[in-house]
């Protein structure tokens, strides 16, 4: 393997340019294609026509995989089994199996951070026999945007505990798709089921 210094030079091709070109090896900010967010501080061979990133050496793949994930730190929480059983029979009630757990609770996180009157009712939840049990089963959920849409939800529904705050949710679920069916949003989720399954 090749170890780039800063100032070295070498061609490469530049998908700015769409030409071979001369690239300087330079400490940049290299942003994620998706656009979630930058690696600050690597090395990438920066093109000398256009001032682009055009190339990342592999010695800077480690920074960059480690960037991703602090982006997809996991949120964990014990819940009480019966949430977790909730949650199966959710989304058996939308036709998928219960591998489709965590996209649900990352959809109803999203939703409800974006909604403040409707993550304020998530307090009205925890009153709820439901709420309460040994928290003995384990729940993760991991993505680039679930420690942002629930730090924004904290602050929504001002429930600063985040099992308390995933109870809430899992109990949303569970009023939206078994108790107080919400017809539109089942065929929403059918219809996201049926993408992704």
């Amino acid at each position: 393997m090749i170890i780039y210094k800063v100032g070295d030079e070498k061609k490469a091709v530049c998908s700015v340019c769409e030409a071979l070109r001369t690239v300087s090896y330079q400490l940049r900010d290299v942003p994620f294609d998706d656009g979630s967010g930058r690696v600050k501080d690597v090395i990438a061979g920066v093109c000398k026509t256009c001032d682009s990133v055009a190339v990342i050496p592999f010695q800077s793949v480690p920074a960059i995989k480690k960037q991703l994930q602090i982006q997809r730190k996991a949120v964990e929480s014990r819940v009480p089994a019966h949430m977790i059983d909730l949650l199966n029979l959710a989304s058996a009630q939308l036709g998928a199996t219960p591998d489709f757990v965590p996209l649900l609770l990352k959809y109803y996180i999203h939703q409800l951070a974006s909604n403040p009157e409707a993550a304020r009712r998530l307090v009205t939840f925890m009153t709820s026999e439901l709420a309460t049990g040994l928290a003995n089963k384990r729940l993760s959920l991991k993505g680039r945007e679930i420690g942002n849409d629930i730090d924004k939800l904290k602050t929504l529904s001002q429930i600063n505990n985040t099992t308390e705050l995933l109870k809430g949710v899992v109990l949303t679920i569970h009023n939206d798709l078994l108790v107080n069916p919400d017809v539109q949003r089942i065929a929403l989720l059918k219809s996201f089921v049926a993408t992704v399954a």
